[in-house]
């Protein structure tokens, strides 16, 4: 059972109504400043924690976990695990949660920003706006990627990948999609499974939204960007690691593929010097769920989980469950 007063350890600042509801159950520690702490500032801070709310940019590896040895339980404010050493957590018996489906729409409704926005060279045509070269209307200014009764591609049907398609079918798609196993809702969607480099080489735009692993590490690299259409567009909302940003860097710089939006990016928050140069990217700072709605109720649900434990209940949306 957990103590009548856990220590709970915050590593981010966080909305207020969040820590309004912790703190009834919680004794608290907070990060008051909106940055990530380093592997030894959290290792310093975790000793005696007996509980941690974590968000997706924290590495919780097997150092940090050896660094608590009265750690419990980990609430991520995030759906991905890959921050944490789940392996670790299991091995020392401490539970760990995460917020699956409160931004499945928020994330679709940012997908398909960055792909119309992509498609249409919208930030690109704005820049050069903003930098006073208009000086009229002309017949090829800016010309983009049709989106309507184009396909399009997702590698990762899941949740987020089910909704991107809904949305698929108000521009009158074909949807085409890569998989470990059929999605259960592809049928319903009109959506045919694919091996990988087929939907490569068939899709106008390739979203993609696959959890990341070590398996996937780079599963988008120079050959599976040559597999791709050159008028074709790439989205990445999923984690960065997935592609290989040099290699994409490359590829938009020598006209392999149209262009690009991402969302997520190897290192972040640090961005590849080369990416940064190539005028056909759409660049956002890792918003995909960003709309205060989503974030809030992301954030209430770790808060909710962590309750839960406190109170010896089950957990909500437990990852490696008691």
């Amino acid at each position: 059972m957990p103590p009548l007063r856990p220590r709970l350890l915050i590593t981010r600042r966080v909305f207020p109504e969040v820590i309004e509801a912790l703190s009834t159950g919680f004794a608290l520690t907070t990060n008051d400043e909106d940055r990530s702490w380093s592997a030894d500032e959290l290792r310093a801070r975790i000793a005696q924690t007996d509980a941690l709310y974590a968000v997706a940019v924290d590495r919780i590896d097997a150092s940090v976990i050896d660094a608590a040895p009265r750690l419990q339980i980990i609430a991520t404010g995030s759906v991905g695990t890959n921050h944490i050493d789940l392996g670790a957590c299991r091995a020392r018996g401490i539970q760990v949660t995460n917020t699956p489906e409160v931004l499945n729409e928020a994330t679709a409704d940012m997908a398909w920003a960055l792909l119309m926005a992509t498609a249409r060279r919208v930030t690109e045509s704005e820049r050069w706006l903003r930098a006073g070269h208009w000086q009229g209307w002309a017949w090829e200014q800016f010309l983009g990627a049709d989106v309507h009764r184009t396909t399009l591609g997702i590698v990762g049907m899941g949740r987020i990948g089910s909704a991107i398609a809904r949305r698929a079918q108000g521009f009158a798609m074909r949807i085409v999609y890569h998989n470990r196993r059929p999605s259960p809702a592809a049928e319903a969607l009109g959506a045919q499974l694919l091996p990988l480099d087929e939907l490569l080489a068939q899709a106008d735009h390739v979203v993609l939204m696959l959890p990341y692993s070590a398996a996937v590490h780079h599963c988008i690299g120079a050959s599976e960007l040559a597999r791709m259409k050159p008028v074709a567009t790439l989205i990445n909302l999923a984690r960065g690691g997935i592609v290989n940003d040099a290699a994409l860097a490359r590829a938009l710089q020598t006209g392999v593929i149209a262009a690009a939006g991402l969302d997520v990016f190897e290192g972040e928050p640090a961005i590849n010097p080369e990416l940064l140069a190539c005028s056909n990217v759409v660049l956002t700072p890792h918003i995909g769920s960003a709309t205060r709605s989503s974030r809030l109720g992301m954030a209430m649900l770790a808060a909710r989980n962590l309750l839960a434990w406190k109170e010896g209940q089950a957990l909500l949306t437990p990852v490696v469950p008691g």
